[in-house]
């Protein structure tokens, strides 16, 4: 492999706008300017050469996501120091005990959810464990650290009017900045993994799952504890919390996380920090219609909570086809680069080609090494995306060389 650079013999630069490819803006998803285009690996340089970018000897290499890490379990550590009396004081050690059994099967409906949403471009499991641990623990603990303060401010006539200003105004405004921040700790620290919208919404229903998890468990708990027909009052709660809700939380928070992750593709702190407080306006006024439905719930259900269950599913099903025609089209750059075959992008870059192709080398032994193959390939063409950002290029062509070093060899161990 030749480590060749355009205009290695003293000739001009080509002009990166005059090589953007057709088709190079498939959607609204992944849209380049054309000021930032740079080719892929191997479309320039000898005929029979692929020519790669040569990069300064030294690359910035930054800490990674362990600050992140780091700073994210000593908070939930010290929240837990917080939460867990909390929870007990109003739970008791039974009814703690039974909520937290409760709470499991709503938080799996919601992790099975990022699970299958997250298909297509996993994201590190350090991280989706740290978007959980915030929402179980950090935001629960920021609640009830910020909910004082609005009590001085809620209304004293009634107590009716006081538990209704506390949910409608307290509730959405709170936790849903306890749990956003969560993402914009993310979207700084993590900007690598952090890049489009999808990447928002799974990170932001991890978060709204742990913090719905945690909040059931207060819920569950405390009508064991304190209702004088515990079993009858679980089982009514359960229904509302568990069944028909079980993605309320998610479903607000999805929100601010859907456009923090369209600002992710500016790679700019601004844009990053503009789009948290922008994001929280929907997801707080979601909030406040949920906990805002009284005597007529079930008409209110129906008619408005349902029909928005609906078009989130079918937003992310459209974030799906578009991330996944993203992945087609920079990989077909690479494929025009030698990188890949026109069969080797219909394969990686569909979903119905991913799953013929982990058929077809489970029958061979070679399911893993299938699996690997198309996790890279993906990971290649997100990298790719990020070197198109314009922001920080230098840094991701780096990971770009490595990554295409090791195509040759996840495809060989496919091949066997």
């Amino acid at each position: 492999m030749t480590m060749n650079h355009p205009g290695h013999d003293g000739g001009p630069q080509p002009d990166p706008r005059m090589l953007m490819e057709a088709g190079a803006n498939p959607t609204w998803f992944g849209r380049v300017d054309p000021r930032n285009y740079l080719p892929a690996p191997g479309t320039a340089g000898p005929p029979g050469q692929l020519w790669l970018p040569a990069l300064p000897a030294r690359q910035r290499r930054g800490a990674g996501t362990l600050p992140l890490l780091i700073t994210g379990g000593i908070l939930a550590f010290a929240s837990l120091l917080l939460t867990v009396p909390f929870l007990l004081g109003n739970t008791g050690v039974v009814g703690f005990g039974i909520g937290f059994i409760a709470s499991l099967l709503p938080l799996s409906a919601v992790l099975l959810t990022v699970y299958l949403i997250d298909r297509w471009e996993p994201e590190p499991k350090r991280l989706l464990a740290f978007a959980f641990t915030w929402g179980a623990a950090v935001s629960i603990a920021g609640t009830l650290l910020i909910q004082p303060l609005f009590t001085l401010a809620a209304p004293r006539g009634s107590e009716e009017e006081f538990l209704f200003f506390m949910a409608t105004v307290e509730a959405p405004i709170v936790e849903e900045f306890t749990k956003s921040l969560g993402l914009l700790l993310l979207l700084l620290l993590a900007r690598k993994y952090f890049d489009g919208p999808v990447d928002g919404v799974v990170f932001a229903f991890t978060i709204a799952g742990g913090f719905a998890f945690t909040e059931n468990i207060l819920y569950f708990g405390r009508e064991i504890a304190e209702s004088t027909d515990p079993a009858t009052d679980l089982v009514g709660i359960f229904i509302l919390r568990g069944i028909m809700s079980p993605f309320a939380h998610a479903i607000f928070t999805g929100t601010t996380g859907l456009i923090m992750g369209f600002a992710a593709r500016k790679w700019h702190t601004g844009y990053s920090v503009f789009a948290f407080v922008v994001g929280l306006l929907p997801a707080m006024f979601l909030h406040n219609r949920w906990n805002s439905m009284g005597a007529d719930f079930l008409v209110q259900y129906v008619l408005v909570q349902v029909p928005i269950f609906l078009a989130a599913a079918v937003g992310i099903i459209l974030l799906r086809v578009a991330e996944s025609k993203l992945t087609r089209q920079r990989l077909l750059e690479y494929a025009r680069a030698g990188w890949f075959s026109p069969v080797e992008v219909d394969m990686l870059a569909t979903a119905r080609g991913r799953r013929q192709a982990v058929r077809w080398a489970q029958g061979r032994g070679r399911k893993t090494q299938m699996r690997r193959f198309v996790r890279a390939a993906t990971s290649l063409a997100c990298t790719r995306q990020r070197i198109l950002s314009g922001r920080d290029v230098h840094h991701h062509q780096a990971d770009e060389l490595r990554q295409l070093g090791e195509v040759p060899a996840l495809r060989a161990a496919v091949l066997g």
